[in-house]
């Protein structure tokens, strides 16, 4: 994906997968079909090496919708695991 044109604000993560990802994969997906149909989610880009290292980057269009990602229930939960 390419950056969207600005202004954005983007938001960087970065993980590392371990042999027991314990669900990682499908918490993603789930958290993918629901921030894809988030009010100003611009799209986001994600790169893993091969030692499991990864960094995704997701863009968005305003402070408000990005806090109400960080707000979203699913998203808090996804965190605390």
């Amino acid at each position: 994906m390419t950056p969207p044109s600005p202004p954005y604000y983007a938001v960087i993560f970065s993980s590392l997968k371990t042999d027991n990802n314990d669900g990682y994969d499908e918490w993603n997906n789930r958290l993918f079909e629901l921030v894809k149909n988030m009010d100003g989610y611009l799209g986001h880009e994600s790169y893993r090496r091969e030692d499991k290292q990864g960094v995704t980057i997701s863009y968005w269009r305003d402070l408000e919708s990005l806090r109400k990602w960080k707000n979203e229930t699913l998203h808090k939960k996804a965190q605390e695991m």
